[in-house]
C-alpha cells in the first residue's frame, strides 16, 4: 500500500531520427505523416515515454526499461499509448493515483501546436489523468538543433490514499 501524501516524479526521453524512410513519426500518440520517424524498439514516442518515466518515478516503480525492456520482443513496435495505459495501471496498483503530468517536447519541426489538443486527448485517455503538452524549439543548439533527434521532459504528480479522500470531500476532482 502506498504512503499517504503526494509525490512528484520526473521523466526524460530522447530518440534519434531513424534512417528507415517508412518509419512514422509518433508523438503523443499522433502520427505525423510525411515526417521522419524516430529510432526505437517500440514506436519511439518520446512524449509518451517521458510521461511514463515521470509517473513511474513518482510512484517509486523504477523506469520504463524495467517495465518494458527494449530487449523483450513482446514490446517490439509497441504502441506507446498502450504502454502509458499499462504504466498508469501499475501506478494505481501500487496505491497511487495519477493527478496530472506536464510534458515539454523539444523539436524544431513539425510544429506541435496544431496537434496539441489531439495529443493531450489521447494521452489523457491512456493515463486516466490530465496530461499537458508544451513544445519548445531547440534554437539550433546541440544535437537537437542539428536535427539529430527529439527529446521530452515530464513531471508527474501522484496522490496516495488520504489525498484521494481529502480531494473527494473537498469537491476537487479525484
Amino acid at each position: 500500500m502506498a504512503e499517504h501524501g503526494m509525490r512528484v516524479g520526473q521523466g526524460f526521453d530522447i530518440h534519434r531520427y531513424s534512417d528507415d524512410p517508412d518509419r512514422p513519426l509518433v508523438l503523443g500518440g499522433v502520427r505525423f505523416e510525411g515526417q521522419r520517424g524516430l529510432h526505437g524498439h517500440s514506436d519511439a514516442d518520446v512524449v509518451a515515454h517521458a510521461c511514463i518515466e515521470a509517473l513511474l518515478a513518482a510512484a517509486g516503480l523504477g523506469d520504463i526499461g524495467q517495465l518494458f525492456s527494449d530487449t523483450d520482443p513482446a514490446w517490439a513496435g509497441a504502441d506507446s499509448l498502450e504502454l502509458l495505459r499499462l504504466a498508469a495501471d501499475a501506478v494505481r496498483d501500487a496505491g497511487w493515483d495519477p493527478v496530472n503530468v506536464s510534458c515539454t517536447v523539444v523539436i524544431d519541426a513539425p510544429r506541435i501546436a496544431p496537434h496539441r489538443d489531439t495529443m493531450q486527448d489521447r494521452l489523457n485517455a491512456a493515463a486516466g489523468a490530465p496530461i499537458n503538452i508544451t513544445a519548445r524549439r531547440s534554437e539550433g543548439v546541440g544535437a537537437l538543433g542539428r536535427g539529430e533527434g527529439v527529446a521530452a521532459w515530464a513531471v508527474a504528480l501522484v496522490a496516495g490514499p488520504s489525498d484521494r479522500q481529502d480531494r473527494a470531500g473537498s469537491g476537487e476532482p479525484s
